[in-house]
């Protein structure tokens, strides 16, 4: 089962692909997400990355927290399950 990864402070011009290949140091990467505003297309500067396996999270949190891309310093960790929002909400 995949295990997800939360990745935040992300430089707003990072890519999926980008993030693919930097994780890819750490395992498999079995999929990618930079999350982007709905109405601009530009990102929100944070992202998701599932690894194949335990092993493979922990040590991408171990070599990648905390990781100076361009001039970020990255927050990578264990993703907590999503919220669910009560029904009708809007912004």
């Amino acid at each position: 089962m995949d295990v997800k990864l939360y990745v935040g402070n992300l430089p707003y011009l990072t890519t999926d692909d980008e993030l693919r290949t930097l994780f890819a140091r750490a395992g498999t990467v079995a999929a990618v997400a930079v999350m982007k505003d709905r109405e601009t297309g530009t990102s929100k500067g944070f992202g998701f990355v599932a690894m194949t396996t335990r092993a493979e999270a922990e040590s991408a949190i171990q070599l990648l927290d905390n990781y100076a891309l361009g001039e970020h310093s990255l927050k990578v960790s264990l993703a907590r399950p999503r919220m669910n929002r009560a029904s009708g909400y809007r912004r």
